[in-house]
């Protein structure tokens, strides 16, 4: 399986800069993938697709404002970080930009000195172990000096913050948005549980592996980057219940899918507990849990686009990926969404 063979050609006026002012407002395709067949609806009516008895998993990691912008000590060389992941209290695993200079005891200094990084090690794929000094709480720090770290194809200014948290982000952890979640309203997900769907919360932070280009030829060559994942008692009990009764387990986004895969014992039972997973789903995988996935639209070649083709198929998928471009569907994180189910 080549990862060529996951390419789709897309023009770059498809990829969506903004976010709707309605979240619930985009469009969504829904793709049957027993057959194939393909429909058009608004994201709101994604109702119409949930039955009382179903089960709607959700990813309730909060995204933190990890993009750091500062000097090298003794030049005015401006360097970018990126937090990927908490090691320890003060520790982090980061991306660092431009790396080439960022040596081991390199001193980065943000913030006219309120935080300073200093660079212990040269990790895997060459992400850089930083440990941080500062006066007071990390987090506060963080939240002044802060940017949200939107992805790079994005190139607008995001106005408000919080149109890259999905409406139940609760922990603090991802480098990245969930963003099948930025759909949802409240209001949207109170008319969905008071139709008879249980919603079980599951957290997974979003890194940079989710994202990472695939940059060998041969897609089982391809080594993801492990995210911290937890499942709690009451989201494994809502799920294993839902499907002993026969109800379908959607996720909301393929974080939330990733989570669950990952959770689930040989014999589809998910257990409660939390780890690092570096699963990696393409073509051929059975899934264990999952019946149906709502999702955003991904780019070519993508580990996403990969996942998405293991539930329904790589020809029906880019078939559906062709429609959508040619109806001007809107795409990637602030894109419109789709249902496979």
């Amino acid at each position: 399986m080549k990862t060529s063979d996951f390419y789709y050609d897309l023009p770059s006026e498809l990829i969506a800069q903004d976010p709707l002012e309605d979240r619930s407002a985009s469009r969504l395709m829904v793709l049957k993938k027993e057959t194939g067949e393909l429909s058009h609806r608004v994201f709101r009516d994604i109702i119409a697709y949930i039955e009382p008895g179903d089960c709607l998993v959700l990813n309730n990691t909060r995204v933190i404002p990890a993009r750091l912008i500062g000097e090298r000590e003794g030049t005015r060389a401006k360097i970018e970080l990126l937090l990927l992941k908490r090691l320890e209290k003060d520790r982090w695993e980061t991306l660092v930009k431009p790396g080439r200079k960022a040596k081991p005891g390199t001193k980065i200094i943000i913030g006219d000195g309120m935080l300073v990084g200093t660079i212990e090690e040269v990790a895997e794929e060459g992400n850089r172990l930083v440990r941080f000094a500062y006066e007071g709480i990390f987090e506060e720090v963080l939240e002044q000096l802060g940017q949200m770290p939107l992805p790079p194809y994005i190139t607008h200014e995001l106005r408000d913050k919080e149109r890259y948290q999905t409406v139940y982000a609760k922990y603090e952890g991802s480098a990245a948005a969930p963003t099948a979640g930025l759909h949802f309203t409240k209001e949207l997900l109170s008319q969905i549980e008071k139709k008879g769907v249980q919603i079980a919360n599951v957290t997974l932070h979003v890194g940079l592996g989710t994202f990472r280009p695939v940059k060998v030829e041969d897609v089982t060559n391809h080594h993801m980057h492990e995210e911290y994942y937890q499942v709690t008692e009451e989201a494994a009990a809502k799920i294993n219940e839902t499907k002993q009764r026969g109800g379908r387990i959607i996720c909301v986004g393929t974080t939330s899918c990733r989570t669950i895969e990952s959770a689930a014992d040989e014999k589809g039972i998910v257990q409660a507990g939390s780890g690092t997973t570096g699963i990696f789903i393409y073509p051929g995988y059975r899934f264990q849990v999952l019946d149906a996935l709502i999702t955003n639209f991904h780019l070519p070649e993508s580990t996403l686009l990969m996942l998405v083709s293991a539930l329904a198929g790589r020809e029906q998928v880019l078939k559906a990926y062709e429609e959508a471009v040619r109806e001007r569907y809107r795409f990637f994180s602030f894109g419109d969404a789709m249902l496979i189910c």
